[in-house]
């Protein structure tokens, strides 16, 4: 293992400045840009190539485990738009879904409930 070099350092000094809210935001804003390019969301030309739902549940899921476990830590303030995005993917999900999952089925919904 090799010692850390002076950019680790700081890297690591300046990750240890960030409030948590925000990387919570940001780890959270991540996940729902990856899960709606793989819903075939995004601008660019290739977005039905890029469209794979098996990718977009899991990320869906991991999403809505986050985003259920942060709210209380972040404040609905914060949390509020995480959500509304995570709702948005799940409708665009079932959208997209040539055999929709059963209602309470879908991405997410184990810890968001049904989303319609």
């Amino acid at each position: 293992m090799s010692e850390p070099t002076n950019d680790d350092v700081n890297e690591a000094r300046d990750i240890s400045e960030v409030p948590a809210v925000e990387v919570i935001n940001t780890v959270a804003v991540h996940m729902l840009s990856a899960a709606a390019v793989k819903l075939g969301l995004s601008d660019g030309p290739d977005a039905e190539s890029e469209k794979d739902l098996d990718e977009a549940r899991k990320l869906i899921n991991a999403l809505a485990g986050f985003v259920t476990a942060a709210a209380p830590e972040i404040g609905n303030h914060h949390a509020r738009p995480l959500r509304d995005g995570l709702r948005s993917l799940q409708l665009a999900f079932r959208e997209a879904s040539t055999f929709p999952d059963a209602p309470g089925q879908g991405p997410g919904e184990k810890w968001t409930g049904p989303v319609n």
